[in-house]
């Protein structure tokens, strides 16, 4: 393990370990204190946020930009304060701490004895609606994480998210879609945050005016399985309560191959992503480069660099 993953496992377990200590109000301060701080500082993080949402907001002026991405940043570091606390959350205050509209979509398919495959783009809080699934729903759902390096860090969020009450499955396990598969054949819930991709896998999307590339698990589970896919959006407000709403199902496609399917139902569910981005821009999580131009450096060499 290099210093620097060293560091950055020390910082994450510090975290957990103090932050979740903290009462609400401080937690809340220390976040926009570093927030602000960050957003000063003009990292590459925050110019990337930036960048992103000049194609949300395309006619956004310079001012009205470095506005969204001071507060895209305070509402990034409220994601981080609240996952770090928590574990230390209880079920009341899981349960008073989400209001999810349209969630009869996906209470109806359950019932219904279909599996449900929700998916999410970087949208204000994930872990939090999860959370929320399973202690005011009371439903387990099974979800993937990505493998981070150190893997001492990947374990710390497995163990966290897991102490949510989800599954977790490992990214890059080949055994990951029949797990998934196979829960959603015996009626159960998968979640996936779905906004990015960068393998050769993905599907590319028309994505607010420009080519990006989606993950095609969310459509190809829904095809091979019969579940339900439904889009799901969150955004903040100025209260304690993150609101959220769940999408009518997408369905599939009545003729086309399976990769014309897949494509359908990705633009579809990209589609959603975008209605609930540009409604609340600031609760985008985007600090990496997401449209394929912005990934090619042959197209942009100024981008490639950034």
């Amino acid at each position: 393990m290099s210093a620097q993953e060293r560091l950055t496992d020390a910082l994450y377990g510090l975290g957990w370990s103090t932050v979740r200590k903290l009462p609400e109000p401080a937690a809340v301060r220390l976040g926009r204190t570093i927030a602000d701080l960050a957003w000063k500082r003009r990292g590459k993080g925050v110019l990337r946020l930036e960048s992103n949402y000049a194609r949300v907001v395309p006619d956004a002026t310079p001012e009205r930009l470095a506005e969204l991405s001071r507060a895209g940043m305070r509402s990034y570091l409220r994601y981080w304060m609240e996952s770090f606390r928590l574990p230390a959350w209880s079920a009341e205050r899981v349960r008073a701490g989400v209001e999810v509209k349209d969630l009869h979509h996906l209470t109806d398919g359950l019932a219904a004895g279909k599996g449900v495959v929700l998916a999410l783009p970087h949208l204000a809080n994930w872990d939090l609606a999860g959370a929320w699934v399973t202690t005011a729903l009371n439903i387990p759902f099974t979800t993937v994480a990505e493998r981070l390096k150190p893997e001492t860090l990947y374990d710390r969020f497995v163990a966290y998210r897991q102490g949510l009450g989800m599954e977790v499955l490992p990214h890059d396990g080949g055994s990951a879609f029949g797990t998934l598969a196979r829960r959603l054949r015996d009626g159960g819930l998968v979640c996936l945050v779905a906004d990015r991709d960068l393998s050769a896998s993905g599907v590319e999307v028309r994505f607010f005016g420009d080519t990006a590339r989606m993950p095609a698990g969310p459509a190809l589970l829904a095809q091979q399985t019969g579940a339900l896919l439904l889009p799901v959006t969150l955004w903040y407000d100025d209260s304690p309560v993150m609101r959220g709403r769940v999408h009518p199902p997408i369905e599939v496609p009545e003729t086309g191959t399976r990769a014309e399917k897949t494509s359908v139902m990705t633009q579809a569910l990209a589609d959603a992503f975008a209605q609930g981005i540009a409604d609340h821009p600031e609760d985008w999580h985007m600090l990496q480069r997401l449209w394929l131009s912005d990934l090619d450096p042959a197209l942009d060499p100024a981008k490639g660099r950034s």
